[in-house]
């Protein structure tokens, strides 16, 4: 069991735990300034008027983002 965290290293874990909530945080502002963006409730149009079309989209765009902070912070 100690062969299995031996190479573990306190410094690379908590750098892990930081750039993990820097891109949480940026992925959350994103989120915000597109719902500033658009001239509708992005949760309305999904989850109440069931607009799927906009659910594909937004989904692939935070697909896209995600990618995109993960190359930035790795």
């Amino acid at each position: 069991m100690d062969m299995l965290f031996a190479e573990i290293k306190l410094g690379q874990v908590m750098s892990t735990i930081v750039y993990g909530m820097l891109g949480f945080l940026l992925f959350l502002a994103i989120l915000w300034i597109m719902e500033k963006l658009t001239h509708f409730s992005i949760r309305r149009q999904i989850i109440e008027e069931k607009n799927v079309s906009l659910a594909i989209v937004l989904g692939a765009f935070y697909i896209a983002i995600g990618m995109i902070i993960s190359a930035v912070v790795g």
